[in-house]
């Protein structure tokens, strides 16, 4: 049995060192693991009840959840920007919780990891994410962290899926959400 996991990637950047990281989550997954990541999160818009409604949800939003509900676990990305969450992913969990109990979180393996110049690599932001995503019914790994301090300098020449410290930190990350994955299918 394959596992599939979605990346939501939190920075819209074309340049980001996060989607790059992803890219390299991609290429580096384990055999029987399928790491997908989803593109379109620029065009889901701001969540407001009033447009979640039944057979009318906006079309990028209903693509976000159909892609999260093929998944089996997720893999987030997040920078960090000004000390916190980005908006784009902190909007796209809130799209994935609903509707309220059923949404495309519920009881799904999730990690959060990524990288940001400064010298912890963007923890609060994660830290953030995994509350989110938590409260969103996801079930965070809280044991599957990769936090990349100093982006900026680090990746200026070397992509990360080139940085076998990167590599061997991601794929055991992966790995960890494959296994809880599996386990949770077996059950």
């Amino acid at each position: 049995m394959s596992v599939r996991i979605l990346a939501l990637v939190g920075s819209l950047r074309a340049g980001s060192h996060n989607r790059q990281l992803a890219e390299a989550a991609v290429k580096h997954a384990p055999e029987g693991v399928e790491v997908e990541l989803f593109e379109g999160l620029a065009d889901v818009p701001f969540y407001n009840e009033d447009i979640d409604v039944v057979d009318a949800v906006p079309e990028a939003a209903a693509k976000l959840r159909a892609k999260a509900g093929e998944a089996d676990a997720f893999l987030l990305f997040s920078p960090e920007y000004n000390g916190t969450i980005p908006a784009v992913l902190k909007n796209a969990i809130d799209w994935l919780s609903r509707p309220y109990g059923a949404g495309a979180f519920s009881g799904k393996p999730t990690a959060v990891v990524g990288t940001a110049f400064g010298q912890f690599g963007g923890v609060w932001a994660q830290d953030e994410t995994r509350k989110a995503a938590g409260i969103a019914g996801a079930t965070i790994l809280e044991d599957a962290k990769l936090s990349i301090p100093g982006s900026i300098t680090r990746f200026a020449e070397l992509h990360p899926a080139d940085d076998s410290e990167v590599v061997e930190g991601l794929t055991k990350v992966i790995a960890q959400i494959a296994e809880q994955a599996g386990a949770g299918a077996a059950a």
